[in-house]
């Protein structure tokens, strides 16, 4: 596995993790991976091959969720000929494949329980049976695995083998989500911008403009390094302006035309009278002035208009006829700036 992305990060807590992944390194010991979507669990595992003494030999990677159960052991330990329908001849799993070097299991998590009870077998023994054969294969392959869920959890909930556990989890690598390193955010907006302009034939790169620092600051990147990367060289090419970057384009499928669903068409807070205007209306209020009033009915009307945009600012001051700068002066009178984070 060759990677182009490289690790970039200054935070402690990143570091903290890279550190403890290079000082495993070394060790011919499993090492388990945890980590959100998109923080950089391959990266990580990379890492750990690349720095260990089996640097020269095969590093293979196994997404166990991309298969269908009835597959992931035939992937893994390979088959002989005839030994199951469509099966006409012999093929190597993943684990000899990974001899003398490093296997990567990615979302463990997803292993049937039939796949772990082989998987523990082969990480005590050393060894792998073919599918349809009785022959034992020595291989020699040292195992890392990532995944997103709480194993241990997974153990008390009797979905998870307790001794495989206890075998993969030697050492165990947590790496922090985006929004525990917000002194990145910026580092790697600007490295994933650099590149994308050169890789698109920009002659020069023009940084990023006061709004969008702000979005790329405020937002909560559920979808980690991988999300931030993917919102950056995608505002970076869709750019035409001259200048410095001012708008992150976070999501693509923001637009006015966009199909309305159910699950986009939020209710109203208060029903329309018949005849009248469908807008939202606030409560008639007596005890109250008419500036309260009007500022909660502009509050309703903001907070509507945010859901309706699935919180992206840019979309939802197209909608109510504002610009950007009006949009987010007023979410930010009204409190509203962190709202959907």
């Amino acid at each position: 596995m060759e990677r182009a992305t490289q690790v970039v990060g200054q935070s402690g807590p990143f570091l903290d993790a890279l550190e403890r992944a290079s000082r495993a390194a070394a060790l011919d010991r499993p090492v388990l991976v945890i980590g959100e979507r998109g923080t950089g669990k391959e990266l990580v595992a990379e890492r750990l091959h690349r720095l260990s003494g089996r640097w020269e030999e095969p590093l293979v990677v196994m997404n166990c969720a991309a298969l269908p159960e009835t597959l992931i052991e035939a992937e893994l330990f390979g088959h002989e000929a005839g030994a199951f329908t469509g099966a006409t001849k012999a093929r190597v799993g993943r684990f000899e494949e990974a001899d003398g070097g490093t296997l990567f299991l990615d979302e463990l998590g997803t292993l049937s329980m039939g796949a772990q009870e082989r998987l523990l077998r082969a990480v005590e023994y050393g060894e792998v049976t073919r599918i349809g054969s009785s022959r034992p294969i020595r291989v020699d392959v040292r195992i890392v695995a990532a995944t997103n869920e709480h194993l241990p959890d997974r153990v008390e909930r009797g979905t998870f083998r307790a001794d495989l556990l206890d075998r993969l989890s030697f050492e165990v690598v947590t790496l922090p989500p985006l929004r525990a390193r917000p002194g990145d955010i910026m580092v790697l907006a600007d490295f994933f911008g650099r590149r994308m302009a050169a890789e698109i034939g920009r002659d020069e790169w023009p940084g990023f403009g006061p709004n969008a620092v702000d979005q790329l600051m405020e937002h909560r990147w559920p979808g980690n390094v991988r999300e931030l990367r993917n919102a950056v060289e995608r505002s970076v090419y869709r750019w035409e302006r001259s200048g410095p970057i001012d708008l992150i384009e976070v999501d693509p499928f923001a637009s006015p035309f966009r199909p309305r669903t159910a699950s986009t068409v939020q209710p109203m807070a208060v029903a329309p009278v018949a005849g009248e205007s469908h807008e939202p209306t606030a409560p008639d209020d007596s005890g109250d002035d008419f500036k309260t009033r009007v500022n909660r009915f502009e509050r309703q009307l903001l907070t509507r208009a945010m859901a309706e945009a699935r919180y992206n600012q840019r979309t939802c001051a197209d909608a109510l006829g504002l610009t950007y700068d009006q949009l987010r002066h007023a979410l930010k009178r009204h409190g509203l700036l962190g709202q959907g984070g």
